[in-house]
């Protein structure tokens, strides 16, 4: 009898752990009772609400916070920036942004190799709402460009955009640098004025941080297609 490779076994384990994760919602009260408490928490769309849930916990904020992030990454699209403004809020700037930074990757890589192991069909069941078909023209187009532009971009889910790179044949060690260069500017910039905002000025300073996001995208489009009209040129 043919073993089951690394790749069947991960299979394997990913399923055992969707199952445990769909009887615990059905089964057991206060386990979905905590993930519809912190679903509501998100669509509240409250920086204060998220600060006030991590606070919450004391001395294990720190590990919430960072699991809030991976959460929100495997539950596409969720808004990250909600959570790098809370982090600055209640760890400081620096200390906010490296949390954030930090739990952004690595919710980004278990998006990356969920992808990897489950295959096209289960991430296009799980975020019905995006086009794969259009991720894959930019991909082709773009290569690992692609997660850098739409990194800065604030309104277009970069989550979905790590289950789509685990589709490709991107390397991890090319999309974690990518990844990791892509989201630092903004992870920084949402971390120092999160950290000194409150109330509706974050509305303010939101909108004005997205297009100061969208400035940077268009920027960096414009070189992306610069050098391959001059790569075409010179053909």
């Amino acid at each position: 009898m043919k073993k089951p490779n690394k790749k069947q076994i991960a299979r394997i384990i990913l399923i055992l752990l969707v199952l445990l994760g769909t009887i615990c919602i059905m089964y057991v009260p206060a386990f979905k009772s905590k993930l519809t408490q912190v679903l509501m928490l998100f669509r509240s769309m409250s920086v204060e609400s998220i600060i006030g849930y991590i606070k919450s916990f004391g001395t294990w904020a720190i590990l919430i916070s960072f699991f809030l992030m991976m959460f929100q990454s495997v539950i596409a699209p969720l808004p990250a920036f909600l959570i790098t403004f809370a982090n600055a809020a209640v760890f400081g700037w620096w200390q906010g942004a490296i949390l954030s930074w930090s739990s952004a990757m690595a919710g980004s890589l278990l998006c990356f190799y969920i992808a990897r192991i489950a295959g096209r069909d289960f991430v296009e069941k799980l975020n019905k709402n995006f086009s794969l078909r259009k991720l894959d023209e930019y991909f082709d187009r773009y290569g690992k460009h692609t997660i850098l532009i739409c990194r800065l971009l604030p309104f277009i889910s970069f989550d979905f955009v790590s289950y789509a790179a685990g589709l490709t044949a991107i390397k991890p060690i090319p999309f974690l640098i990518a990844t990791g260069l892509g989201q630092l500017p903004a992870t920084l910039v949402y971390s120092y004025v999160g950290s000194n905002l409150t109330g509706n000025s974050q509305r303010v300073m939101f909108g004005l941080l997205s297009m100061f996001a969208l400035f940077i995208a268009i920027y960096v489009i414009k070189q992306i297609y610069s050098e391959r009209v001059k790569r075409e040129s010179a053909k």
